[in-house]
């Protein structure tokens, strides 16, 4: 039965080369759970969030890591979030999308891929754009990675309704490889190598294998330590004081019109589906000196 819900760390311990391995099975239903959406948004969200996890899984930071998608075309807007505790939540905006296997680009119209860290504590935020020029998600994140992060990587990624699943291998750098040492063209064949061998791994395999059959399938000439899973769980960050600080902004004004005309306020997170309900003396409080607080970021 293969491992759901967890993020592998396994490392070559030969070669300057890491690797993350991530299959979402419980948490991905729960992200959808409450959407309807068209197989292809489906998929390119779970491959989203499958690569979501495998990013921050790489990083060292205390926050939240998003990757977020926006275009003109059949689909909006998509977003992917993981904390550093590995919890997920994601959503996409779309209008009438083809049900054939549609390109990123053909997707969004164009439009460009966000990655943004977000350090807990921290006013400024780290952001990386890439343009959506290649056909799958996973060839654009290999694009950003190149260019903004000067880290050669190969990701492979696969989703389905009830599953999602991929793989992330990194080169890192090696000491005594300088650009023209004889160890720096074992290390180039070394990464061709096992560029080759991953991408005969095909979806099924993917999203089906343990995680040490995968390994093992791909790379059995060689030496790979790999370490225990990390829980990966759908976690959203809506609250009644997110949603408080959300509606002071839109001012008192605004919330007693709603209120005239349909008797409470209604706020939906789109994330987790919850309902937040604010009648005439909710919003009388968040505009007394006791209820006034800050408001929070925004939805993204």
């Amino acid at each position: 039965m293969p491992e759901g819900d967890l993020l592998h760390r396994f490392l070559f311990e030969n070669l300057a080369i890491r690797g993350h391995l991530v299959r979402l099975d419980a948490s991905w239903r729960a992200t959808i759970e409450h959407h309807d959406y068209p197989r292809p948004v489906s998929d390119l969200l779970g491959e989203a969030l499958a690569a979501c996890v495998l990013m921050a899984g790489s990083l060292k930071f205390s926050g939240r890591l998003s990757l977020q998608i926006e275009g003109p075309g059949p689909v909006r807007l998509l977003l992917a979030q993981c904390t550093h505790r590995h919890g997920i939540r994601g959503v996409a905006r779309h209008g009438e999308v083809p049900a054939d296997g549609s390109t990123v680009a053909s997707l969004f119209g164009g439009g460009q891929l966000a990655v943004t860290i977000e350090q807990d504590g921290r006013a400024e935020h780290y952001q990386g754009l890439v343009s959506l020029e290649q056909a799958q998600l996973a060839a654009c994140l290999e694009q950003y990675f190149g260019r903004s992060e000067q880290l050669p990587s190969r990701l492979l990624l696969a989703a389905r309704p009830d599953r999602t699943a991929g793989i992330l291998l990194q080169r890192v750098a090696a000491a005594g490889a300088e650009s023209e040492s004889p160890h720096a063209a074992e290390a180039d064949d070394a990464w061709r190598r096992i560029g080759l061998l991953a991408a005969t791994l095909s979806s099924a395999e993917l999203l089906e294998l343990p995680c040490r059959d995968i390994l093992r399938r791909l790379f059995s000439g060689d030496d790979i330590r790999l370490f225990a899973g990390t829980p990966v769980h759908f976690r959203c960050a809506c609250s009644r004081e997110r949603v408080s600080g959300i509606l002071r902004s839109l001012g008192e004004g605004e919330l007693q019109a709603l209120l005239r005309e349909r008797g409470d306020v209604e706020v939906c997170c789109e994330f987790c589906n919850r309902a937040w309900h604010f009648d005439a003396v909710d919003v009388a409080g968040l505009f007394s000196a006791v209820g006034r607080q800050p408001a929070p970021r925004g939805l993204h």
